[in-house]
């Protein structure tokens, strides 16, 4: 099961203030609706329903296909917050830019607060973005980062979006604490894209050899690995096709040349990890220094020299919005469709802002249902 990937165009300019306090206004209402309701847990998974966060963004004011409605609706939700903690049980942390490496600092200070130990928040916060930026490598480089979470640290969600330069798509992805069993195994919760794609997927169930082999790889003498690098190296440039057409016969799977690879910094990096000898995958990824370029060397040595392939799948299940009537690229889950859609409605018709703005956050949302 995954939460969250999601596709969704890019669009200039951001949400103009007068839009954006009256998002925060109604998001507080909603949520402290939804808090006496569902409990703070029960706000955080839907949260990670891709289904859900986009009728919301559309209660809000925002199109359903617009990008802007991660950052700008995840802003209103961390603006909204704030001050009515104790009465939702709920904290968000982070944000677009700068402001998403600010999460761990963010949560530290919530942890001073409370007195609770909220270290593992910070771990699972950077795991998080070090799986969706390194482990499965789609293409599209994270820039947002929202952390949304209990002060006992029981519960958590995060929604990050990732942008891909070249087709101008940004890529959303949701985490639930409750459907993460295992951080570097297919972790999400659901997984929503228009456009799927071959993808250094390490996160899929079908890698985990790879991964297990790739681990081996970086805990052995680094001269070793750089040997293997180079046969790779080699392989490559004997099976180009030549300058004519700048082709290069090996497995497509890879989507890089040897050559992007700086070897001494990639030996260095390889030092730290020797001397670390990283237990698992998961402690591997953690590693500092360790980024995608060196997942991807490791992931081609272990195919090309050990033959040990990994998963190329896009970890896509939905559509970004609510799937399609032709059920491409998957059929409408009418249940789940329809009930965010319901909870959205009652949490409009009893909270607490004026009958014109009620009307008109009920008319959007009845825009994106049709």
């Amino acid at each position: 099961m995954k939460t969250g990937t999601v596709n969704l165009p890019l669009h200039g300019g951001k949400a103009p203030a007068w839009l954006f306090s009256r998002m925060s206004k109604l998001s507080r209402q909603i949520l402290l609706l939804m808090s006496s309701e569902y409990g703070p847990e029960g706000i955080l998974s839907r949260i990670s329903d891709p289904h859900w966060f986009q009728a919301l963004g559309c209660v809000l004011g925002f199109d359903w296909h617009s990008s802007g409605v991660t950052t700008t609706v995840c802003g209103a939700l961390k603006e909204a917050s704030k001050g009515i903690e104790r009465h939702t049980g709920l904290y968000v942390a982070g944000g677009k830019g700068g402001t998403s490496r600010k999460t761990p600092a963010e949560i530290e200070a919530v942890q001073e607060k409370t007195g609770n130990d909220l270290s593992f928040l910070v771990y699972s916060s950077r795991m998080s973005a070090k799986v969706d930026n390194n482990a499965l490598q789609d293409g599209y480089q994270l820039y947002h980062h929202s952390f949304f979470f209990t002060p006992d640290g029981k519960y958590w969600a995060v929604v990050q979006q990732g942008m891909n330069e070249i087709n101008r798509m940004a890529r959303r992805y949701h985490w639930y604490s409750a459907k993460v069993t295992d951080f570097v195994c297919e972790p999400h919760a659901a997984v929503c894209c228009d456009e799927k794609t071959y993808a250094v997927n390490l996160i899929d169930k079908k890698s985990e050899t790879a991964r297990k082999t790739i681990t081996g790889l970086a805990a052995q003498k680094p001269s070793l690995t750089i040997k293997d690098f180079d046969k790779v190296s080699d392989f490559m440039q004997k099976h180009a096709a030549g300058p004519a057409s700048g082709s290069i016969i090996y497995p497509a799977r890879h989507h890089i040349y040897t050559s992007d690879i700086n070897k001494k910094r990639f030996e260095k990096i390889l030092i730290s990890t020797y001397e670390k000898k990283p237990k698992n995958f998961e402690r591997f990824l953690g590693t500092v220094g360790v980024g995608p370029k060196t997942v991807r060397a490791l992931a081609m040595i272990s195919e090309l020299i050990y033959g040990v392939k990994y998963s190329i799948d896009d970890p896509a299940r939905f559509s970004f919005a609510h799937g399609g009537k032709d059920g491409i690229p998957y059929p409408v889950d009418k249940k789940n469709y329809d009930g965010s859609i319901e909870i959205l409605k009652k949490a409009l018709s009893c909270c607490g802002i004026d009958r014109e703005e009620k009307i008109k956050a009920l008319k959007r949302l009845a825009d994106f249902y049709k």
